[in-house]
């Protein structure tokens, strides 16, 4: 009893520093998602097309999102009402995060469930786990943390973090064996973000990587004029510039994808009303859920979602400029990267934009590991706010009692 008025006291004491329109923007997007996923799997799931041509209730796909949704919300009000970030400094935290993460990515591995070619996840009976997505939290903990303790001298001595790379390299290692290239691309994204913005070798970055860039282009431009790419990538090329040239083979998901967010015009045809999620897309409730959002609310409605997923990233970045604190400020940093390039590699595959990596659109698509995963980010993001905005009133109150002093 006395455990539970200690807690009821510190939620009492610590609430009005949560940061709510964070809070608010993920409910917002978690209940879009449910309502998407529903609409985008109802017809297709009784027809048994999602389900290898087994028919099921066409609430299937929503009451696992449901039940995903009532997990991660679950865990994000837990973490921002309860949880301090400061038990994620603790290096016993640290450690265990990264024996459990390279044991996971191991056994997948060993045990992983094969999906449209990738072996990347692990059957738990009520969901798959897919390792490769708590790897992004883990690399947003573990690297920070390391930087923190190697401040100021890693920024010029880059060595200083070599073992945490080295762990973060094995790692990436592990998920291509996996044979997931998407989630492999953005996982660098995260990890790159985090050392750029912590100033770390940024000129060698900048020197090495616009060098690198340009030999790139130079030997692209040679293999094309000598004929030389293979075919397998002139495909993939024609299709991304040329979707309905292609439209009968390998552009046939990009064609439709299209057309759907086409159709849809400035206010949508209605919830319900998509006729490209009607066998035209694959996987309409997951990697194509955007181009049925478009169908179904429009311009409009593509756009709202587009601005709550970036709003969540501005915040982040924002509160990353009002502290101090390496470690905060790069937590802030690493959400900010998964988030935002997730949500841009998810609608740039579905728009042609950039090539299709197949990678989930943020608290919108069906599936448990990738909806867990991100809530523990935004449940991460909410914590660091929380210490953020406490320090900052200390840190004032000080100045005033200082003013006082000295008065």
């Amino acid at each position: 009893m006395k455990n539970f008025k200690n807690i009821m006291r510190y939620i009492g004491k610590t609430s009005k520093f949560i940061d709510y329109p964070l809070l608010i923007t993920y409910v917002v997007l978690c209940l879009i998602g449910l309502v998407m996923v529903y609409s985008a799997s109802m017809v297709a799931a009784t027809k048994g097309t999602l389900t290898g041509g087994v028919p099921v209730t066409g609430t299937y796909f929503y009451n696992r999102q449901l039940l995903y949704v009532i997990m991660s919300v679950i865990i994000v009000f837990f973490m921002a009402f309860i949880m301090n970030v400061k038990v994620l400094k603790k290096p016993n935290v640290q450690k265990g995060m990264m024996i459990g993460i390279f044991v996971l990515l191991l056994l997948t591995l060993v045990i992983g469930k094969n999906i449209n070619g990738s072996k990347s996840w692990i059957n738990l009976g009520f969901m798959n786990l897919q390792a490769s997505e708590l790897l992004k939290i883990t690399i947003t903990l573990y690297i920070p943390f390391m930087i923190e303790k190697k401040m100021p001298a890693v920024r010029q001595n880059i060595k200083l973090i070599l073992g945490p790379i080295l762990f973060v390299v094995t790692c990436l290692i592990l998920v291509l064996f996996q044979k997931d290239v998407g989630q492999t691309m953005l996982i660098l994204i995260i990890f790159f973000s985090i050392l750029f913005y912590s100033g770390i070798g940024v000129q060698n970055m900048l020197k090495w990587g616009t060098l690198v860039a340009i030999g790139f282009l130079i030997i692209a431009t040679l293999m094309l004029i000598l004929h030389m790419v293979p075919s397998y990538l002139q495909a993939r090329f024609s299709t991304l510039t040329n979707p309905f040239g292609q439209e009968s083979g390998t552009g046939y998901h990009i064609s439709n994808s299209l057309m759907a967010i086409g159709n849809g015009g400035l206010f949508g045809r209605g919830i319900g009303n998509s006729i490209m999620k009607l066998g035209y897309l694959p996987e309409p409730h997951t990697d194509f859920i955007f181009a049925v959002i478009c169908e179904e609310l429009g311009l409009v409605g593509g756009l709202i979602v587009i601005f709550l997923e970036y709003f969540i990233v501005y915040r982040a970045f924002q509160l990353a400029n009002k502290t101090t604190s390496h470690f905060y400020k790069l937590v802030c940093v690493g959400i900010a990267s998964y988030i935002g390039s997730q949500t841009f590699v998810n609608i740039g595959g579905i728009s042609a934009t950039i090539p299709l990596t197949g990678v989930p659109l943020p608290f919108i698509s069906f599936g448990g590991s990738a909806m867990i995963s991100l809530s523990i980010a935004m449940g991460l993001l909410l914590i660091t706010a929380k210490q953020i905005k406490q320090d900052e009133k200390r840190n004032k109150q000080r100045k005033l009692d200082m003013k006082r002093r000295f008065h």
